[in-house]
């Protein structure tokens, strides 16, 4: 399993370089919260939006993860305990106020940038604050 990346994959190289050329920012490989010691692949801080892109074997993807048959009694829980951290993950940071966005590694990258864009536009503007305007004159006086 060390010769397994955790970081850095194709599909999160190319998806970080189409946002990269879009003119976004972010953090990589960073803890979204704190006192949550998991990793998202893609930070956008300001905006609260935390990216996962998820491998098919290591987070049981209904269409592609086919189970193992040699240990079996090890790799099911395996696998199924990486989902369940998923789910935890994704609903603590939620309740802290971050919008998450799982996609699959066989997904478009292009897609999925979009996908990402769009996110991060809208939450930017959701945070952005409100401007009270020009200031109202003052009003007249009765003579």
């Amino acid at each position: 399993m060390q010769g397994n990346r955790s970081r850095d994959t194709s599909p999160e190289v190319a998806i970080r370089q189409l946002l990269h050329a879009a003119g976004f920012r972010y953090r990589v490989h960073r803890s979204p919260l704190k006192e949550l010691r998991r990793r998202a692949d893609i930070v956008f801080g300001p905006a609260k939006v935390a990216v996962f892109i998820d491998g098919c074997y290591w987070h049981g993807c209904p269409e592609h993860y086919v189970p193992p048959k040699t240990n079996s009694g090890y790799w099911r829980p395996k696998i199924s305990g990486n989902v369940a951290r998923d789910r935890d993950t994704d609903i603590r940071l939620k309740a802290a106020g971050w919008t998450v966005l799982r996609f699959w590694e066989h997904e478009s990258p292009e897609a999925c940038s979009a996908t990402i864009a769009a996110a991060v536009r809208e939450q930017r503007a959701a945070r952005a604050p409100v401007s009270p305007g020009p200031p109202m004159p003052p009003p007249a006086q009765p003579s």
